[in-house]
């Protein structure tokens, strides 16, 4: 086996670890969020703005949510973008579209940030809106 082959599978093998470690992280966050009486819409919803990875009702409201898992909670903090958040927003008034209410539907944006040990911090309203 070449170098490069060899360096191909580690990368394959920490990319499939990262995707399953963000899964984790995502039930995780659900099931606290169902815990607070949500229902879970959607999770990891992909709209033409790209993907949203959960999305929640309660009432009359939705409330979309960014998940980033890191070692630490501020690790996870560190990774939230401006792209990311600006590919939520877009991604979000495509899911509103198919809402009764649409683009009047109330929301909130919140992230939730996971650390390596499964533990959770939500920020509500994380964006400023």
């Amino acid at each position: 086996m070449t170098r490069q082959i060899a360096q191909r599978g580690v990368r394959d093998q920490a990319g499939a670890t990262g995707y399953h470690a963000g899964l984790c992280a995502e039930q995780i966050v659900a099931q606290g969020y169902v815990r607070g009486g949500y229902d879970l819409l959607e999770q990891r919803w992909r709209g033409a703005g790209g993907e949203i990875d959960l999305i929640f009702g309660k009432d009359d409201a939705i409330v979309f949510v960014e998940v980033k898992k890191s070692r630490s909670i501020a690790a996870a903090a560190a990774r939230v973008s401006r792209r990311q958040r600006d590919r939520v927003y877009a991604s979000a008034g495509g899911y509103l579209a198919q809402c009764p209410a649409g683009l009047n539907t109330e929301t909130r944006f919140d992230v939730a940030l996971v650390d390596g040990a499964g533990s959770a911090e939500i920020i509500e309203n994380a964006f400023g809106m």
